[in-house]
């Protein structure tokens, strides 16, 4: 059988970063910069005020006190956004907004907490420094600077900054676009009645909400049955809007195996279908039957079709490289090492993912219910792995595990 850390390197050769695009500012939140973003201007662009008051020139107030203010006639006034260029005369005031252009002439702005907020003669209650509550041009950036690094991630307050600066747009590391195919004649979509033998299909709406959580984008999510035809004509009908495509369930040793009838050897010559998928049996549980390989030069990674194997393999082999294809920060899950409680059993030769509970506080893990591949009630109240080696076959209580934190 492969080993876990080989399927990880084969999984992980196939994903590729796209080309680099300019997208407006709305979609850009949470993608990657691709390039640097350098300042166009200034900000602020111009000498403005930080409150609402009086632009004054400061040596004209120095001596004003609430018992003894200084009267200054109002001679214009200014609100933010005013384009006309205006000079203060000393011995005169202007009434001023905050983030209005300060006139000419001006050396400090007096608080209208200071005055009595006249719009005739204006009494300065207070005196001011020079330079007091002005927004000085560049003081925030300088036109020239660089102001976002390639390799940063986009936050709501780097949006807010490229607007600014007039940006419209920006150039990311776009996402990953995937496509989900869930095979399976039981399965039939929630909201249907069941007949005997069948069961909602989850499998595709569990994944392709795992690969948003991990930041990518899912262009469709088809279920299909174990019917060889229609499955390539869901495959044919959108792998050309996919990166990736991810399969789950028809990659076992039984009959009906859609998945391996349609891409195995052989089977892509009759389906119409240009490429080679490798289908193997990696040394794990749960999640042994995996596949991978290229399909009219998109790359496939097929998954097996027991739930909690499906999504157990997704953060095994396909969260981080996805994620590191879109060039995310820390892409792998955090890996900790946590006090096992009780005593555990593991099958000898498989690297075993069990469902767990962290104590982050105490450092203590504990084992989540049974480790069959169908218990999903469990892992969806899990919040950590329990990763245990290939060759452990006995845990005891209080030994050191490895947990992959899934918080």
């Amino acid at each position: 059988m492969r080993s876990v850390e080989e399927h990880q390197r084969v999984v992980a050769g196939l994903i590729r970063r796209r080309t680099p695009i300019a997208v407006a500012l709305a979609d850009s939140l949470g993608l990657v910069l691709a390039d640097d973003v350098v300042a166009p201007l200034s900000l602020p662009g111009f000498d403005n005020s930080a409150m609402d008051g009086y632009a004054v020139v400061a040596e004209d107030v120095s001596t004003a006190t609430a018992a003894q203010p200084v009267l200054l006639p109002v001679a214009e006034d200014i609100p933010a956004g005013r384009t006309d260029p205006l000079t203060l005369t000393s011995g005169t005031a202007h009434r001023i907004m905050t983030g209005a252009p300060l006139p000419q002439g001006a050396t400090a702005v007096v608080p209208v907490e200071a005055t009595n907020a006249a719009t005739d003669t204006v009494e300065i209650r207070a005196s001011a420094k020079p330079g007091q509550h002005i927004r000085r041009a560049g003081e925030d950036v300088t036109s020239g600077t660089t102001v976002l690094r390639a390799g940063q991630v986009v936050t709501p307050a780097a949006v807010g900054l490229a607007a600014a600066l007039g940006l419209g747009e920006l150039t990311v590391i776009p996402r990953q676009r995937v496509l989900v195919m869930s095979t399976g004649s039981e399965l039939v979509p929630p909201g249907t009645p069941l007949q005997p033998g069948q069961i909602y299909e989850s499998n595709a709406v569990m994944l392709a909400a795992a690969l948003r959580e991990a930041g990518a984008e899912v262009v469709a999510s088809p279920t299909t049955g174990d019917d060889v035809a229609a499955f390539r004509d869901a495959l044919i009908r959108h792998r050309s809007d996919a990166d990736l495509i991810i399969t789950t369930g028809g990659v076992s040793a039984g009959a009906y195996e859609v998945v391996k009838d349609a891409l195995g050897a052989g089977g892509q010559a009759t389906s119409g279908l240009a490429g080679e998928v490798e289908f193997v049996k990696v040394a794990m549980q749960p999640g042994m039957p995996q596949g991978s390989g290229v399909v009219d030069g998109t790359p496939i990674i097929t998954l097996p079709g027991n739930p909690v194997s499906a999504l157990v393999s997704f953060e095994v082999f396909l969260r981080a490289p996805v994620r590191s294809a879109m060039g995310l920060p820390h892409p792998d899950r955090p890996r900790r090492s946590a006090v096992l409680i009780e005593d555990l059993t593991s099958p000898r030769g498989k690297r075993q993912f069990r469902r767990g509970v962290f104590d982050s506080v105490a450092g203590t893990v504990t084992s989540y219910g049974p480790p069959a591949s169908h218990h999903l009630r469990w892992l969806a109240s899990a919040n950590c792995l329990l990763e245990i080696d290939e060759d452990v076959a006995e845990l005891a209580g209080g030994s050191d595990v490895q947990i992959w934190d899934l918080t």
